[in-house]
């Protein structure tokens, strides 16, 4: 826990113990769990009900809000009646000597998700948290047009690398293509106006915990939600820079087809999906690019010596996906 400073202290005041209802007597201790590229995550056992949590602690906001704990703490708040997100109990947006916010939630067992097996459970999964009903007034993000959103995003990032004394110029003359033409698809869709709710916007494999002796599958990880098109949701877990991230599989026009059908099967008129698969089609590529100007910032990024949050396994894929090969293969399969 020293790698945060000030948290070994603040877990053991009146405000956070009270809150947790921990008696001030009770040792407690906390077990590394995980760490994405934005957030650490402790594991611990409540000495009283016994029951097993996380401490969350995001290190920066993906979407730049001063409020990042607030805003995670509250959507899942939100998406507690799905039965598919993890219940979280406290948050402290700004804790006193510490630098970062930190959120408590429970503790949900399960594998991540295996492309091979589990893409009906996925489907099932999101069904039920996309049928949330959200009001449009919810404290969530709603860009007026997403499709642009994703072009905008993928700009921002872009940034760093393009900006960057060492990068490929070759690399980066490839990007900057695909991103006009991605910006040409952008501009060729209508705004949307059918059913909206809480999207999350990584569906990455590692996000997805499945639980065969539970009977229930979970989504965890709610750093990057917006209020908009289920279809996005779709398209970014579709999209094969998702799917490679963690894995070396890429989904086959045939497995997308299918899992598109069984989310809509599972759906089962709750909300109106009519349309849904043209639009897949437009945000499978769009999220290509997002995949791809993440990764060419998260590049540089990882070059400073300093950063706070560095794993390995990151940096070898961000090679990858930035190896020419793979970069003319998105061009070619999905531009």
């Amino acid at each position: 826990m020293d790698r945060i400073s000030g948290l070994r202290d603040y877990v053991k005041t009146s405000l956070y113990l009270e809150a947790l209802g921990i008696p001030e007597d009770r040792e407690i201790e906390y077990k590394m769990l995980a760490q994405g590229e934005y957030n650490i995550n402790y594991y611990f056992v409540h000495p009283v009900t016994r029951r097993a949590l996380v401490l969350r602690i995001n290190t920066a906001s993906q979407m730049n809000l001063r409020n990042q704990v607030e805003y995670e703490y509250t959507t899942l708040k939100l998406l507690e009646k799905s039965g598919r997100t993890p219940e979280v109990l406290y948050f402290d947006p700004a804790p006193e000597n510490m630098e970062y916010g930190v959120i408590v939630m429970e503790f949900l067992s399960g594998r991540h998700l295996d492309y091979k097996s589990d893409l009906v459970s996925a489907a099932q999964c999101l069904a039920d948290v996309h049928s949330v009903k959200v009001k449009e007034e919810s404290h969530l993000i709603s860009p007026e047009a997403p499709f642009q959103a994703v072009i905008d995003e993928c700009r921002e990032m872009i940034k760093t690398y393009c900006e960057y004394q060492f990068a490929d110029e070759n690399k980066k003359a490839l990007i900057e293509d695909l991103l006009e033409r991605g910006s040409k698809m952008a501009r060729g869709c209508s705004s949307y106006k059918g059913y909206r709710c809480c999207i999350n916007t990584e569906l990455n494999s590692t996000n997805f915990l499945i639980n065969e002796n539970y009977g229930q599958d979970f989504l965890v990880d709610w750093e990057k939600p917006l209020y908009g098109d289920p279809a996005q949701d779709i398209g970014h877990f579709l999209a094969p820079t998702t799917t490679f991230w963690k894995t070396d599989i890429i989904l086959g026009r045939k497995a997308m087809d299918d899992f598109i059908s069984d989310y809509e099967k599972a759906v089962a008129g709750r909300f109106d999906t009519c349309g849904l698969r043209d639009r897949v089609n437009v945000y499978i590529p769009l999220n290509c690019l997002r995949g791809i100007t993440w990764c060419a910032m998260a590049w540089v990024q990882y070059k400073d010596p300093q950063r706070l949050i560095a794993n390995e396994s990151t940096r070898l894929k961000l090679e990858q996906y930035l190896d020419m090969e793979f970069l003319q293969r998105i061009e070619r399969d999905y531009f």
